[in-house]
């Protein structure tokens, strides 16, 4: 049985959040917390698996409760906050102090029904993950120089625990790095918060996708909520295309619709990165991926939250290797110099 305790100030968001999972055999709430001061008592009281977390609430701001526990007191927390831009920014904050998920919380642009279903999987995928901390990488020795050649294209693809991997990875790449696409488990009105938070805190000029973009060395394009990406060839261009089509494995954006996407306009040209997630999301497109010529790389257990996503990969031999996050930035520069050594 998963042990909950779920903190908001709103009496019916926490009323939705306990009936929802009244009705899940495998998870209980065991207690409810108005703001971090009651969190904090519940806490101590109680034996926990994961802690659902309100942002905005009174007395204490819950990104102030979050730094507070992952210090003395790390527990797996479920953030659960509202869409408005506000709300968006702070839950990606909270990802980047160590929540291992973020949710919308139930209303017109979410429903109760779609809530439920992703408040129970972010739960149950909290109990797998492991609170990583890395640090930070060391600035690339390239600087600024331009290390990628133009049509090499590095797709990365996360989910659990991804939003701190990504910027890691990122980051340990210099400006100028091979045009980027970012497939991490997101719902709509975050990922622009995401994409914000990537551009500040590495050397990409990273954008949420609008479809239609052309990709380029040094710019990194995160796939929206709600929607896949796809790279398609325009004779000599490649561009992004955004899609509406069904969920795969429950998600849209699904990483393996970018990966199958890279699969076909890039083959060899491409570099497929799969990191810390639940699920097996992201393996097939990686296999069709290294099937068509590209480098294709998977998180190592050690590194990763949650290794659902990489181990799947590994399973079906999709990756060529398999490393630490710390050590993926230079084996992509690496590739890159490859690539652009086979067109000279």
């Amino acid at each position: 049985m998963i042990r909950v305790l779920v903190v908001d100030d709103s009496l019916i968001v926490r009323m939705v959040t306990r009936a929802v999972l009244a009705r899940i055999s495998d998870i209980a709430v065991v207690g409810e917390a108005g703001d971090a001061y009651e969190a904090r008592e519940r806490i101590v009281e109680l034996d926990l698996d994961v802690i659902t977390l309100d942002i905005e609430m009174p007395r204490m701001d819950g990104l102030t409760f979050l730094r507070l526990l992952m210090q003395h007191h790390p527990k797996p927390v479920v953030v659960i906050s509202s869409l408005t831009s506000a709300g968006s920014a702070k839950a990606i904050e909270a990802l980047h102090c160590g929540a291992v998920e973020v949710l919308g919380k139930p209303g017109p642009g979410f429903s109760n029904q779609e809530y439920a279903l992703r408040l129970v999987a972010a739960i149950r995928g909290a109990t797998r993950a492991r609170l990583v901390r890395h640090a930070t990488p060391p600035p690339s020795p390239l600087g600024s120089q331009i290390i990628a050649p133009v049509g090499t294209v590095l797709a990365i693809g996360a989910s659990t625990g991804g939003p701190e991997a990504v910027r890691i990875l990122l980051a340990g790449l210099p400006a100028g790095g091979p045009a980027a696409v970012i497939v991490q488990h997101m719902p709509a009105g975050f990922t622009h918060g995401f994409a914000a938070r990537l551009d500040l805190g590495t050397s990409y000029r990273v954008t949420e996708a609008c479809g239609g973009e052309e990709l380029r060395p040094g710019h990194a394009f995160v796939a929206p909520g709600g929607h896949h990406l796809e790279v398609v060839r325009a004779g000599d261009r490649l561009l992004l295309h955004l899609s509406a089509a069904p969920a795969e494995h429950f998600q849209r954006p699904a990483v393996d619709v970018t990966f199958r996407s890279l699969a076909a306009a890039c083959g060899p040209e491409a570099i497929g990165v799969l990191l810390t997630g639940m699920g097996e999301d992201g393996a097939v497109g990686l296999l069709a991926m290294r099937r068509a010529g590209a480098h294709t790389i998977a998180q190592d257990e050690a590194s990763s939250a949650v290794f659902g996503m990489p181990r799947a990969a590994m399973e079906i031999a999709a990756a060529v290797e398999v490393l630490p996050l710390l050590v993926m930035a230079p084996a992509i520069v690496a590739r890159c110099s490859v690539i652009g050594a086979k067109r000279g």
